[in-house]
């Protein structure tokens, strides 16, 4: 089976929404596209009303409206029924659910501890055994990634590198570069990445985040 090939428009409207508010390079590099041409489609989208161009805390940059929303999952539906890939993705997504529960587990216990008397209180990261003991967590979450992702990529081309862009993040906070590559939203760090992951799944099947029980 040949993977199948998101077509630019759908690409573009796809970045919007995985990554929730950004600005023109970010939408682009996404997917490796053209930034002229990416801006081109965010117009052209823009003028059908399926995004907006809005500025905060400073930036400026593109978002989904309802109606791009709507379209995107309309897109991505119609992609599911042409490559007969529906199946193949619910499956991954099942198996998801759990590494999710594992891997949101882990995050809380990197960002807080529980204190004496039963209270909680924000992970410092001086306790480098409770710190590593998180991060191989985190790590063995992480090898379940690739297998998922080779499955989804023979059939839908635009699945690929998150297990790689995961990996990437945490060899950084393992290499010492600072708790944020865990759970930082600024960068990809591995937060990040699992949070997309998660998104893309919901708007491939046109699920609503919190209903999948």
């Amino acid at each position: 089976m040949v993977a199948h090939l998101s077509d630019p428009d759908t690409l573009t409207l796809h970045a919007v929404r995985l990554l929730g508010f950004a600005e023109l390079r970010r939408v682009a590099n996404r997917f490796a596209q053209d930034v002229e041409q990416t801006h081109e489609r965010l117009l052209d989208v823009e003028a059908l009303g399926w995004v907006d161009r809005s500025a905060f805390a400073g930036e400026e940059g593109w978002s989904l409206t309802a109606r791009g929303r709507a379209e995107g999952e309309r897109r991505l539906a119609a992609e599911l029924d042409v490559t007969g890939a529906r199946g193949v993705v619910s499956g991954v997504h099942d198996r998801f659910l759990p590494l999710n529960a594992r891997f949101q587990d882990a995050v809380t216990r990197w960002q807080v501890r529980r204190a004496p008397g039963g209270t909680f209180t924000d992970n410092d990261h001086t306790d480098h055994r409770w710190d590593d003991r998180v991060l191989e967590d985190l790590r063995s979450v992480g090898r379940r990634l690739g297998p998922l992702e080779a499955e989804l990529t023979e059939v839908l081309a635009r699945f690929a590198g998150y297990a790689h862009r995961y990996d990437a993040a945490l060899e950084h906070a393992l290499a010492g570069g600072g708790a944020r590559w865990v759970d930082a939203i600024g960068l990809d760090s591995c937060h990040v990445v699992w949070m997309q992951l998660h998104e893309d799944l919901l708007a491939t099947l046109g699920l609503e985040r919190g209903s999948e029980g």
